[in-house]
């Protein structure tokens, strides 16, 4: 006899949750959504899934809750709202909440402990790998809490991501996606920098790309992201306010940590003239314009390189 699957409630359905939620109907789990924007639930509606008006009533009829949204606020809105999936404490079906936002450490930490309270077992579990990952199943999903019950829910962690890993106890997933987009910040700003060296240098950027990409440089932001500044592309993989977000995040834990990383706060800088100039929305490749425009190189039409 074939195992039911267990009944999953869906918080958010942005760029990649969407794609997310959707592999998880396609594998036969038995699917609730629940999101502020009712519209942008049709595409999962219209394949299966049931909507629910609020974070408590989704708990109410799911065992499993996983959320993927903007912001902490959004975050704690969602658990420990008026309606809330904790706040039914006692009389919810939820037995274990996942967020796979990126968010802080400590509100990660302080979930864990309301959730034990309310009897829900939670798991901080941000991903990386922004649309194409979503779409692809390949993220990579960073986990922090108890090992059994990140046991009993690697089926769907294995749905949904190429890379699991459990990275400790509560607050373990958080601190890692920190890591990250410490990473990724520096990483970025090399990036958009070597592509107007080549622009300057008179090279064919597309020749160039495919040389570097497969060498030391190579990273799945250059393989990812650069072909998108070749060809104009902007559109949001991950939003540029969410990453300003995350960055700020992360100095507020090196702060905390009486530690200084100069690189993390360039790329925040940097950044926020993005979003300083209309780009809150844009992808994150869209740094290309600031650092085209700080070079003292005029960028092609719609920040094109040709």
């Amino acid at each position: 006899m074939t195992e039911m699957k267990p009944a999953v409630g869906w918080i958010g359905t942005g760029v990649m949750g969407t794609s997310m939620a959707g592999h998880l109907l396609n594998a036969g789990y038995p699917l609730g959504v629940y999101t502020r924007t009712a519209s942008k639930a049709e595409t999962l509606l219209s394949q299966g899934a049931q909507w629910f008006d609020h974070p408590r009533d989704l708990a109410a009829q799911h065992d499993i809750v996983i959320s993927i949204v903007g912001y902490p606020e959004d975050v704690e809105e969602i658990y420990c709202g008026d309606s809330g999936v904790l706040h039914a404490a006692g009389e919810t079906r939820c037995r274990i909440a996942i967020d796979m936002t990126t968010s802080q450490p400590e509100l990660a930490r302080s979930l864990f402990e309301k959730g034990a309270a309310a009897g829900v077992a939670f798991l901080d579990a941000p991903v990386s790998g922004g649309d194409v990952g979503a779409r692809n199943g390949t993220l990579s999903i960073m986990v922090g809490g108890d090992e059994k019950v990140f046991g009993e829910v690697a089926p769907i962690f294995e749905i949904l991501g190429s890379e699991v890993r459990l990275q400790g106890g509560p607050g373990s997933g958080q601190h890692t996606k920190m890591v990250n987009q410490t990473i990724i910040a520096s990483t970025m700003i090399g990036m958009c920098e070597g592509l107007v060296y080549a622009r300057k240098a008179g090279l064919d950027p597309e020749s160039v790309l495919k040389s570097v990409s497969g060498g030391a440089a190579g990273s799945w932001s250059l393989s990812n992201l650069a072909p998108r500044i070749l060809n104009g592309d902007f559109e949001p993989g991950f939003f540029v306010e969410h990453f300003v977000k995350d960055m700020g995040i992360a100095l507020e834990e090196c702060e905390r940590m009486d530690l200084d990383l100069p690189g993390l706060s360039l790329a925040r800088s940097l950044y926020q003239e993005v979003v300083a100039t209309g780009g809150a929305q844009l992808g994150t490749q869209a740094l290309y314009s600031v650092v085209d425009r700080l070079s003292g190189i005029q960028g092609g039409q719609d920040g094109q390189l040709g």
